[in-house]
């Protein structure tokens, strides 16, 4: 069985986003893939489309187990936009399960224009991350974004600066988030952790530790540290220690 939908704000493309067997026959650009999973990017009218194409869950029990990974991103989208963070929009999406088990599925996403990834950034030395003021304002719109998702009890689990994009009016966007979920008690900390360990990787090689140090306390809503703030810092410090 089948189950598909089409964003009404994209009738007009319906011929080709409109069912399942459609847009697996889509042909386009092909960006990654692997055993599991593809991603293309089409361009109609000039505008560009992610799609993503997921034709297995795993072996064994993970095809019946747990949400497949194509449902987990886009309903991870779309908390995303419920809690206000800034996201790609969601054109289309669904999937198709036989006697239980997961088939397919696949996701279609509009380009975020004249966007760029932080990590690109980082790589090519762009000149923005030496800006203060501009550092400033991606730091607290990333700072007010994690906060959310955690006081969500909710955490990204792969928040690193390629998944995080920004535009030419320094506006910031989560996008991937095909891991994420929510979590309580000790998991819940330790995932948060996770979470401000992997946006600290970059972080520690192309920031100062003052605007570190700034970018944490933008997140926890405070002027200065406490001790509890003080063995949190420790523990992401130390959160890939050994495995990086």
């Amino acid at each position: 069985m089948a189950g598909w939908t089409l964003n009404p704000a994209y009738a007009a493309r319906a011929a080709e986003f409109a069912s399942l067997e459609a847009v697996f026959a889509l042909s386009g650009e092909r960006l990654t893939s692997d055993p599991l999973s593809e991603v293309i990017r089409i361009e109609r009218d000039g505008v560009r489309y992610y799609v993503k194409r997921y034709w297995g869950a795993g072996k064994g029990l993970r095809r019946f187990i747990g949400r497949p990974r194509v449902k987990a991103e886009w309903q991870n989208l779309k908390y995303f936009a419920k809690w206000g963070i800034p996201t790609a929009e969601i054109v289309a999406y669904g999937l198709e399960r036989r006697a239980g088990a997961f088939l397919r599925g696949a996701l279609i996403t509009r380009e975020l224009e004249n966007t760029c990834d932080l990590a690109m950034m980082a790589w090519h030395g762009d000149a923005r991350l030496r800006d203060a003021a501009w550092v400033d304002r991606i730091s607290r719109q990333l700072a007010r974004a994690t906060r959310t998702l955690h006081d969500h009890h909710f955490t990204h689990n792969d928040l690193k600066w390629r998944n995080l994009l920004v535009n030419e009016r320094a506006e910031l966007f989560f996008i991937d988030c095909p891991t994420g979920s929510f979590w309580w008690g000790p998991l819940l900390r330790y995932r948060m952790a996770k979470d401000l360990a992997c946006l600290d990787k970059v972080a520690k090689q192309v920031l100062s530790r003052t605007q570190r140090l700034r970018f944490y306390l933008q997140y926890r809503g405070r002027q200065r540290l406490n001790q509890v703030d003080k063995r949190r810092i420790r523990q992401v410090l130390r959160f890939f220690e050994g495995r990086e």
